[in-house]
This record gives C-alpha cells, structure tokens and sequence, in this order.
C-alpha cells in the first residue's frame, strides 16, 4: 500500500484547511476517502493494516502546528517571556504573564485525555459513518453557540465589527480582553478541546463555541482557540513523530514532504483568513456545512452499506 505524491499534497492541503476551519480534520480525513472510493479509498484508509496515511497525517498535523507558530510568532514571544518572568517573579500581573498560564491551564485536560482515550476513540470511532454523525453534530454546537452566545467582550461597530482603539496593536488589545477571563473559564475552554477527539467534532469548533458562550466575541474566541491548539498539536505531533522515522516508512518521506509544504501553507494562509473572518462574521456558515455535509455523508454511506 502506498501513497502518492498527488494523494499527499491533496491530503495536506486538506488538513492545512479543516484543521484550523471549525469543521474538522479528522473527520474529512475520514470521510473523503470513503466518500471518494477507487485507489483513493485504498491508500487513504487509516484503518487498515500498513496504511501509511495515519503515519502522514502526523506529519501534516506538525506543518499546521508550524503555521501557527509562524503566523502568531510575536504572540508566543510575549507569551513566553510572560511565563519565564511570572515564574521568575512569582507573580500574575501582567496581561503576557494570565495569558500564558491561561494557556497552561487549558492545554492539561485534553493532554491528560489525549494520552489516555485517544487512541481508543480512533480506534472505537475513526469510521465514516461516525465521523458524519459526529460532523453532523458539530455543526449543531456551532449553530447552538451562535444562537446561546451571551454578551462579546470589546465593543463592536454597527455591523457587528469589534471597534479597535486608534494607535493600539489590535493583537495586543485582543490579549488585553483575554486576560481577563478567569482561570476556570480559560481551563473550561480548553477542556472543550476533548470533544474533538471524536471524529467529525472540530477542535477549533468547539473552543470557539465555548469561547462565545462565555462572553467573548468571535474574534478573541478565534484567537484563543488558535494560541490553545498550537501547543496541543505539537505535543501530539511530537509524540508519534518516532513512526515517521521508521525503516518501513522510508518511501513515504518524499510524499511526506511535499503533502507538509502543503499543509503548511494551507494553514497559514487559512488563519491569516479566519483572524480577519471573525473580526465581523460568525459561525453559522460553518455550521450549515457540517450540518449539510454530515447528514448528506451519513445517508449516502448509509445506503451504500
């Protein structure tokens, strides 16, 4: 079973796309194939034996993770120097110093859970038909958020665009509205992130869901949600990253390779779209999607079966 070099950069444009876009990765890198058939559905299916396309995905996963990385460079500076001088300090008190213990506080419960259920969940779950329930479902929670949503924090123009004060860092200003969630709330929407260990359910999604519904507008909702799942995604990546460097995955590499450079701009080029997205839009196009795509999924690949 092989991969081809088409099959892997289509992949990782692919993951570069649904990863950071609140519809799930794993759930299109699922359904697709199915959905595809033919020699598609052969080297693409996860759940067979010596399928490379799982040990891919990793790969692509970590050439998101880097866009996000690049795209939000300034941020994880001020957020690490924040943590460095809380601990040197031992202190809360700058807007840098929350928002880096934020982060921490949101990352340990699905890390916790990644490490445990993870790889049951794919296992129990990672079929087509689950994944469009699950996508199905998701696009239900974004819509829900949407329509449940309280408040917003920052104060917003007419038609609904956050209002940036003149002369300040519109980064720095997001990060401002940030800090001031609690420390629960930080962590509560971070642990939102275990949902999406679910095939179909968007990590993205579901932080932004919950970002919304405790008071942040979309923006800041998006931002978190982005800055949390950096470090989730790297820690993941790295992780598995011993199966890539395996003598039997040696013919992959080059697949590997250009499916990244893929990824990698696709990521990029899909967060620099969303930050400027949800300055003034919502998350209902997203929802309609899913809903649409998961339940059209689910009847046809009912019917096939």
């Amino acid at each position: 079973m092989s991969l081809t070099y088409p099959e892997s950069i289509g992949v990782g444009l692919l993951q570069g796309v649904t990863e950071l876009f609140p519809v799930s990765s794993l759930g299109h890198s699922i359904l697709l194939p199915a959905l595809l058939g033919g020699s598609i559905k052969r080297d693409l299916d996860m759940t067979a034996d010596q399928s490379p396309y799982l040990t891919v995905l990793v790969g692509l996963h970590l050439a998101t993770a880097l866009a996000l990385v690049v795209y939000f460079r300034k941020d994880w500076v001020r957020v690490i120097r924040g943590l460095f001088t809380s601990i040197r300090e031992r202190r809360i008190e700058t807007t840098d110093q929350k928002l880096a213990w934020l982060l921490i506080f949101g990352t340990i419960p699905v890390g916790v859970a990644g490490l445990v259920a993870e790889h049951a969940l794919r296992s129990a779950l990672g079929k087509p038909l689950p994944a469009a329930i699950f996508l199905a479902l998701n696009g239900f929670v974004l819509l829900g958020a949407d329509r449940l949503r309280r408040g917003g924090g920052g104060r917003r123009r007419a038609g609904g665009q956050v209002e940036h004060t003149p002369g300040v860092d519109p980064d720095i200003e997001s990060d401002r509205r940030l800090a001031k969630l609690t420390f629960r709330q930080g962590t509560w929407i971070g642990a939102a992130q275990i949902l999406a260990l679910l095939p179909g359910i968007s990590r993205s999604g579901v932080t932004m869901s919950t970002g919304v519904l405790r008071g942040l507008n979309h923006e800041d909702a998006a931002r978190f949600s982005f800055l949390l799942a950096t470090p989730v995604i790297l820690a993941a990546s790295a992780l598995k990253l011993p199966e890539l460097l395996k003598p039997e995955n040696a013919g992959i590499r080059g697949p590997l390779v250009a499916g990244s450079i893929a990824a990698f701009a696709a990521g990029y080029v899909s967060v620099k779209f969303l930050t400027k997205y949800f300055e003034s839009r919502s998350l209902t196009p997203f929802a309609i999607y899913c809903m649409v795509a998961g339940i059209g999924s689910a009847i046809y690949l009912g019917v096939g079966a």
